[in-house]
């Protein structure tokens, strides 16, 4: 249906709607921006005091620009952009004075400043493009005068990954304008219908033509909601290997991935190098959008750790990749504060000396082969994990690598913990690892897919009608 309603006019009642939160949102982003300062005295104090005039230049110059809007005829959404705007340069100048160190403890803040924009600002799509560009070239230049890292090192610690967040943002701040946009837009076609109505009743018919042009509103506004998550599962999606690809590195194997909502906590990787093949089984801290965004992180750290400084120890893999998880989410322990992390298992599998050497953080590894006795009966042989998560923890201690001689049709499974914690069965409670266990033995003399299917057959009939309460990933493989 046309609306009646002039542009203009949303416009004005969408300025109306957002102009408070905006200003509070400025002035807080302001406070914390000064509030900033006393920790690059204690950082690095050799650049307190350039730090220091680059921050209270930024502040001033949103403060004045703040205060006097009205007079110099600038919006509110203008004011916020050249605070974001100012603070992104700041941290891009930041940045380029920083050694390796501090380089990756400083990414965390410039991704939070663009995801907070992303949480907090509405503005148009040329504000976020002048943004985008600005911040590129302010890094371009301020690490060609300033930054002493390699261009790998720039790139790898931190530049790909904040350029990363910085696109998701703008790409979240784009959605959001539109969907508060449109919202408006509807109450206002809402509110004239009622007048109209109350003017002439004979209007009726095209009340009903109104609502029901509401009604497919809101269908548009659910759908790019769900478009928006759908965007960001294929972003997952192209990190994690395909299932076809992962099966690509091993004699036999299957991939059981169920997420539980578009987005997934748990999540996959899979390298190979020099005869080594390096596979990974993950579990982050909850599921769906703040599962993925774990996911993220550990899958770029994985990248960095053993495809970019070709750690193979899977233990000291685990170590770097629970010290940077901790460094990006900044976690020291304090009440209140986030405890994401995830129970993750690491292997390398030695195809030339057919040995698999793991470590785990929680989730226990289960090996299947057959019985030496000679009747040929597999036996389930249960690998342990050490009881920590890779995050922070009361009492981190370094995690431990275990090596086991395999020997052909030996078949090993790593696993996150949804699979049995699905809740079914004639009494409604959970299926349990035990029979978990004795699912995968009953089943492990059979290829491969045949496994999987099986898998997936006992599941559905275990959970009948009940609503998935977890993502669920099994991984098995053959050697």
């Amino acid at each position: 249906m046309e609306s009646l309603i002039p542009e203009k006019e949303v416009k004005q009642a969408f300025y109306d709607s957002t102009e408070k939160t905006h200003v509070i949102a400025c002035w807080v982003g302001l406070l914390l921006n000064l509030i900033w300062f006393t920790s690059d005295y204690f950082i690095i104090p050799d650049y307190f005091v350039p730090f220091l005039v680059f921050r209270l230049s930024v502040s001033l110059v949103s403060i004045l620009t703040l205060l006097f809007r009205k007079q110099l005829n600038i919006n509110i959404y203008n004011c916020m952009f050249i605070l974001v705007l100012g603070i992104s340069v700041q941290n891009a100048y930041m940045w380029s004075v920083m050694d390796l160190a501090h380089f990756e403890q400083h990414t965390f803040a410039y991704i939070v400043l663009f995801i907070g924009a992303g949480m907090l600002v509405l503005w148009e799509v040329k504000m976020s493009l002048l943004l985008l560009i600005a911040t590129v070239i302010s890094n371009i230049v301020f690490y060609q005068f300033n930054s002493e890292l390699t261009l790998k090192e720039f790139i790898i610690n931190g530049g790909l990954m904040t350029l990363t967040v910085l696109l998701f943002s703008l790409f979240l701040i784009r959605s959001r304008y539109r969907l508060t946009y449109n919202e408006i837009k509807s109450r206002l076609q809402l509110e004239q219908s009622k007048k109209q109505l109350e003017v002439q009743n004979e209007q009726l018919v095209d009340q009903k033509v109104e609502i029901e042009s509401q009604n497919i509103t809101l269908e548009h506004k659910n759908k790019e909601i769900t478009d928006s998550i759908t965007y960001a599962r294929n972003i997952q999606l192209a990190s994690i290997p395909s299932k076809e690809r992962f099966n690509s590195f091993f004699t036999d194997s299957f991939v059981l991935y169920q997420p539980k909502d578009i987005v997934s906590g748990d999540f996959y990787w899979v390298y190979e190098r020099d005869q080594l093949v390096y596979y990974v089984t993950g579990d982050c801290t909850g599921h769906g959008v703040p599962g993925g965004f774990m996911t993220m992180l550990g899958l770029s750290f994985l990248e960095e750790i053993i495809a970019g400084k070709n750690i193979q120890d899977p233990a000291e893999v685990l170590n770097m990749l629970r010290d940077k998880i901790i460094n990006a989410l900044n976690q020291s322990g304090d009440f209140g504060e986030s405890k994401d992390g995830m129970d993750i298992t690491i292997c390398r599998l030695d195809k030339a000396a057919n040995k698999l050497t793991y470590a785990s953080a929680n989730n226990d590894l289960y090996l299947i082969r057959k019985s030496e006795s000679g009747d040929g009966t597999p036996e389930l042989f249960e690998h342990k994990a050490n009881r920590q998560p890779c995050g922070f923890y009361h009492k981190n201690e370094p995690f431990t690598a275990h090596t086991i001689d395999l020997q052909k049709g030996d078949c090993i499974y790593t696993l996150t913990d949804g699979y049995a914690d699905q809740f079914g069965g004639p009494k409604g409670k959970k299926f349990r690892t035990k029979q978990l266990q004795d699912t995968l033995l009953a089943h492990s003399q059979l290829p491969f897919q045949e496994q999987l299917d099986e898998l997936q057959k006992v599941m559905d009939v275990w959970r009948g009608d009940l609503e998935q309460i977890d993502d669920m990933l099994i991984i098995g493989i053959q050697v």
